[in-house]
């Protein structure tokens, strides 16, 4: 006879052993970078890359368990123009073939409601630095095959001189606005 999965949970538990904690894959269908810069003072112009993957965790019972993890190429910008995209990706800025992924990996997750403090490390043109995210948490349902789905959305400003990315400081502004939407399928 097998034990109850709540007797189970509990003994696991009591291991150490994560028991609440979903993975979620990213969708990279349903899932969006979007990314906005000043262009000579006058207004912002808007990006995006066409691909993302990752993991995210999530863990209900104790969040502090939970992870982020998503991977960005960099040869997936696309500014709606070749000649610029081509640009972003050349040692000017990018630098697509040296520094081929923009990585960001989570250290700690904090819960607030249906908000999530998540500080980690974004990785972008070989710099390494520490990033906070505040990512509000979306609802979970069922895809058209009937997996679960869920995600979040967060909005965060970085400077692109923090990474060393100083081509044409003024009349491109330093401050980037990224957009970042995910949606995972659970495994």
């Amino acid at each position: 006879m097998k034990p109850p999965k709540f007797i189970l949970a509990i003994i696991l538990s009591s291991l150490g052993v994560t028991v609440y904690a979903d993975t979620f894959k990213l969708d990279p269908v349903h899932s969006s970078v979007i990314f906005s810069i000043r262009h000579l003072g006058i207004t912002n112009f808007y990006g995006r890359f066409n691909d993302v993957s990752g993991t995210v965790v999530f863990d209900k019972a104790d969040p502090s368990k939970s992870s982020v993890e998503v991977t960005v190429p960099v040869e997936s910008v696309d500014t709606n123009n070749e000649k610029r995209d081509q640009h972003l990706k050349s040692p000017d800025f990018f630098n697509a073939k040296q520094f081929p992924m923009i990585i960001f990996k989570s250290k700690t997750v904090e819960a607030s409601g249906d908000s999530y403090k998540v500080t980690g490390e974004l990785t972008l043109h070989g710099v390494t630095k520490p990033l906070t995210l505040e990512i509000k948490k979306g609802a979970e349902a069922k895809g058209m095959e009937g997996e679960i789905r869920g995600g979040g959305e967060t909005r965060l400003t970085i400077k692109r001189s923090d990474f060393g990315m100083n081509f044409m400081q003024g009349p491109l502004g330093d401050d980037v606005t990224v957009y970042l939407s995910m949606e995972g399928v659970k495994q």
